[in-house]
């Protein structure tokens, strides 16, 4: 079982991270604090780059092929490339304010191009990253992204029969051929980038989400016992309520704690009792019990909660002779060395969890109220059992017959105190 330091040192896994210059690319005018916001601004600003990228290298071809007829539309995509840049510095105005205008410049630059080319320079193709605008705004936006998705098929659907031939006299195949095959590699560069992008940011957030249930699950184990964490995990909605017969129960108190305590520093009286807590926490885990909670300087243990009644004695009775054995290694607190009183019972109880914010496993019942008894009318440094325990662990410790006392609630009855393992003895 993890430890309580251990659990707050638990490092963060190591995500996948983006390129450098991809990873300040997605990040520019980006003010935001809403991690979806965000995610989606970066959908945006790569979407506008690489838009401006491809518009660029259209006007490389154009520039190499020879400006003669074609300035009108290399001044147009000058336009649009610097509208695209200026994209990012636009995230302030709303969360969606960029999205709505690369989309709008999308389908603006391409019907433009088109019509300048005409249908055989397959411009259209560009048509084909329309599905990118609802990373862009989002799932969770449909009436900002479908509206732009039917504008994009519309645009797609007019333009090829009403423009098979282009604005500009291009008289040369040659020049169709290098357009309409730079429009398709850069559709293939754009999707497979958008993709990497998408996938890099999915794998950020899968991390990000095992590491916050690897958390939580470790935490649920330090709060409740493993057999509880499995039963809440496989069903959330199920109460958990048990009737256990057989259950052993421990209490452990520090006789003269609160004497010992008085006007002693705070820092010293936390120390003692947190070494001490950690301390039988180990125990517990090394004898098999299962600790339930500590009341001032009270520690509770049980055993037996599968209903192995044998099984949780021994587990007990392992657990109070080491408790007792660590006690005398103990400091003092201030000037005094403290004595440990223990009591067991072993009887019914009901179990269950309770609460639903700082929820707790708690135990009830008759084996909880004899236990306490078995504690609060025992003596110090010593583990007083009742006979429903001795009868349950008769052949797993030795046990040394204190008679019968009067017990508060219960009236005379037999109780014993467990000395040491029959193997032991």
């Amino acid at each position: 079982m993890i430890r309580l330091q251990e659990f707050l040192r638990i490092a963060p896994k190591r995500t996948p991270k983006l390129p450098a210059l991809l990873e300040r690319l997605a990040s520019v005018g980006i003010a935001s604090a809403d991690p979806v916001v965000v995610r989606r601004q970066r959908f945006t600003n790569m979407f506008a780059f690489a838009s401006a990228a491809n518009i660029f290298t259209h006007n490389l071809v154009f520039c190499f092929y020879g400006l003669h007829g074609l300035a009108p539309l290399v001044a147009a995509n000058t336009v649009f490339l610097l509208a695209f840049l200026v994209v990012p510095f636009l995230h302030r105005v709303g969360p969606s304010f960029g999205a709505h205008i690369v989309s709008g410049l999308s389908v603006v630059a391409i019907l433009c191009t088109l019509v300048m080319f005409g249908r055989d320079s397959q411009i259209y193709v560009y048509f084909a990253l329309s599905g990118i605008i609802l990373f862009m705004f989002g799932v969770e936006n449909p009436a900002a992204y479908v509206p732009w998705f039917a504008v994009a098929l519309l645009g797609l659907a007019v333009s090829l029969p009403l423009v098979p031939d282009g604005l500009l006299t291009v008289s040369d195949p040659t020049l169709l051929r290098i357009v309409s095959s730079n429009a398709m590699v850069n559709v293939a560069v754009v999707n497979a980038l958008i993709i990497y992008f998408v996938l890099s940011t999915l794998r950020t957030t899968e991390l990000a989400l095992e590491e916050q249930y690897g958390r939580t699950s470790t935490l649920m184990s330090t709060l409740l016992p493993a057999s509880i964490v499995e039963r809440l995990t496989a069903a959330p909605e199920r109460r958990i309520a048990d009737r256990i017969d057989g259950l052993t129960v421990l209490f452990a108190d520090l006789a003269g704690f609160t004497r010992a305590a008085h006007g002693l520093p705070p820092e010293d009286v936390i120390d003692y009792l947190d070494h001490l807590v950690r301390l039988f926490d180990g125990l517990c885990e090394t004898s098999g019990a299962e600790k339930i909670k500590t009341i001032g300087d009270s520690y509770m243990a049980v055993g037996g909660l599968d209903g192995n009644t044998r099984e949780g004695a021994a587990a007990v009775g392992r657990l109070a002779l080491s408790m007792l054995e660590a006690q005398g290694r103990q400091l003092t607190l201030g000037n005094q060395r403290l004595s440990l009183r223990i009591g067991i019972h072993t009887g019914s109880a009901t179990a269950g969890v309770i609460g639903d914010r700082r929820f707790s496993y708690d135990v009830w019942g008759d084996a909880v109220n004899i236990a306490s008894r078995m504690e609060s009318h025992g003596l110090p440094g010593r583990i007083h059992v009742s006979d429903d325990y001795r009868a349950a662990a008769a052949d797993l410790f030795d046990f040394e017959r204190r008679g019968p006392i009067d017990v508060r609630s219960l009236g005379a009855v037999q109780t014993w105190f467990l000395c040491s393992n029959k193997s032991l003895g």
